[in-house]
């Protein structure tokens, strides 16, 4: 046989055929099995022993405390019984004795009551003292706040009849606007808001109050509004930009409504079958101009004057302005003075961008920020909170008659008003609280000249009431300074401060009725 097939065949024994393990091998580790085993039985009973042990021990435990939660009731009701036992008894020895000194009561009663009625006629007559003296401090205010209303100059007009007789003037336009503009590519004008001091229900003016309206402008088919800040707005005065911007209507073309698209249909068919888009009217390239906006106004008031009718008994005259609308109306007994104004609102809130403007120059496409509908909605709001007989109004009219001087504007009174009225009740301006509302007023405007501060009442207030709406960048930004010019300027602080002093000596001959 070959060698090498041997071995292979020898090779394949082995591997099937393993010889076993040596018998000493097994015996040893059989019986350190064992010996393990019988470790981790006596383990397990150790562990059932503990576990046993514990479970007893919860159980006395628990036992016990039962035991002692029940004695603890059984001592409370003995406790319980205790006190009311001794309670009937001491109500029994009352009962007796009142009994027995019943009779003697009689006659000390008799005495008594001569003597408890001194008494309430005493405690009357400290109390009527009191309340006396209140009335008579009462009357005194009453009296002062009077003489003090007399000595004030009010407007001559009915502010309220101005103002209602303005809003149906307007009312009156605002129809005839959305019959005329329907159909155009005008601006849509919305109502008239009422702003402005005699919508607020005050004027700096004695004679020829301004009724000053604000109309909301939204854009016409076919276009947007897209407000940009300019560049170089900064507080106090933070101006805007209205960019007009095109929008395609395929979609209401293929609704078969009257109108076609401006940036798809070719410039040849929009002039031959459609009117020209707002930017080729009221715009100076694509931004919405104050100014060619103001002169459409007054086309659009001339035009529909005639149609209303108001215009049977008045007359209309037209007053030159080149950022609103101004006219004038008089029916030979009286006439009212109206300023429309008209701005875009931000986002859904009581802040415009207007046409107003509070700078001796400002460029035809530009749009100051307004926060004139917030403020006449704060009148608003406390004028609803307000008592019939309150005189917030008649302090603020009593301070913008007054020589003001360069420092001070009415805008500045009217601030520091709305200020007092947001953190003194509506309930403390009445006529007996008018000296001492006017005190308050007289002092926070020295207070502002002295730390050459007095912030906006609207911007970076975090107190208006919840429903006057602001764009949040107005309500979270640091409110601005309304007299920053005091600390930029130490000249101009100067003269604030000698003005306040000759405002102060107006104020004290008013009061005094001095000549």
């Amino acid at each position: 046989m070959d060698p090498i097939v041997f071995f292979f065949m020898l090779l394949k024994s082995l591997i099937q055929y393993p010889q076993p393990v040596a018998e000493g091998l097994d015996e040893e580790t059989r019986l350190r099995m064992e010996v393990r085993a019988k470790h981790l039985e006596r383990e397990r009973l150790q562990l059932e022993q503990e576990v046993e042990r514990h479970r007893q021990q919860q159980v006395q435990f628990l036992l016990l405390l039962a035991v002692v939660v029940v004695l603890v009731y059984i001592l409370v009701l003995w406790f319980i019984g205790w006190k009311s036992s001794l309670r009937r008894e001491e109500d029994e020895e009352e009962n007796r004795g009142a009994n027995e000194e019943e009779a003697g009561n009689v006659a000390a009663n008799e005495e008594d009551d001569v003597g408890n009625e001194a008494v309430n006629e005493a405690e009357i007559a400290a109390n009527n003292d009191v309340a006396l003296a209140v009335q008579v401090e009462d009357d005194f205010d009453d009296r002062v706040g009077r003489v003090i209303m007399q000595r004030i100059r009010w407007p001559v007009q009915d502010l309220q009849r101005g103002c209602e007789w303005t809003t149906n003037l307007m009312d009156n336009y605002a129809v005839y606007f959305g019959h005329v503009l329907s159909n155009s590519f005008y601006p849509v004008l919305q109502r008239a808001i009422g702003v402005g001091s005699a919508f607020e229900g005050w004027s700096p003016r004695e004679e020829d109050v301004v009724y000053r309206v604000l109309i909301p402008m939204t854009p016409p088919r076919g276009h947007s509004f897209h407000l940009e800040l300019d560049s170089a707005g900064q507080r106090p005065v933070r101006n805007f930009r209205v960019r007009v911007q095109l929008e395609c209507t395929c979609r209401r073309e293929q609704q078969a409504e009257d109108m076609l698209c401006f940036l798809h249909h070719p410039e040849e068919e929009l002039r031959r079958n459609q009117g020209p888009s707002l930017l080729h009217t009221l715009c100076t390239g694509s931004y919405l101009d104050v100014q060619k906006t103001a002169r459409w106004f007054y086309q659009l008031v001339r035009a529909i004057w005639p149609a209303l009718p108001q215009s049977h008994n008045w007359h209309l005259v037209l007053l030159p302005s080149t950022r609103s609308c101004q006219f004038k109306v008089t029916n030979g007994r009286e006439s009212f003075r109206i300023e429309m104004l008209f701005g875009v609102r931000r986002d859904d809130s009581a802040v415009f961008v207007s046409s107003q403007t509070r700078e001796a120059h400002t460029a035809s496409t530009i749009w100051p920020e307004s926060y004139a509908v917030a403020e006449a909605e704060f009148f608003k709001h406390i004028a609803r909170q307000a008592p019939p007989d309150s005189l917030h109004l008649k302090c603020l009219q009593f301070f913008t008659r007054l020589p003001l001087g360069f420092s001070f504007s009415t805008y500045t009174m009217k601030t520091i008003v709305m200020h007092l009225l947001n953190v003194i009740p509506v309930s403390s301006w009445r006529r007996r609280d008018l000296l001492e509302r006017l005190q308050d007023i007289i002092k926070s405007l020295r207070f502002c000249v002295q730390a050459k501060r007095l912030n906006h009442f609207i911007v970076g207030n975090p107190t208006l009431p919840q429903h006057i709406r602001v764009p949040a960048d107005v309500q979270t930004c640091g409110s601005y300074n309304l007299l920053l010019r005091l600390a930029q300027q130490p000249d101009a602080h100067a003269q604030a401060i000698h003005e306040y002093q000759v405002l102060k000596r107006w104020y004290k001959r008013i009061l005094l009725a001095e000549d």
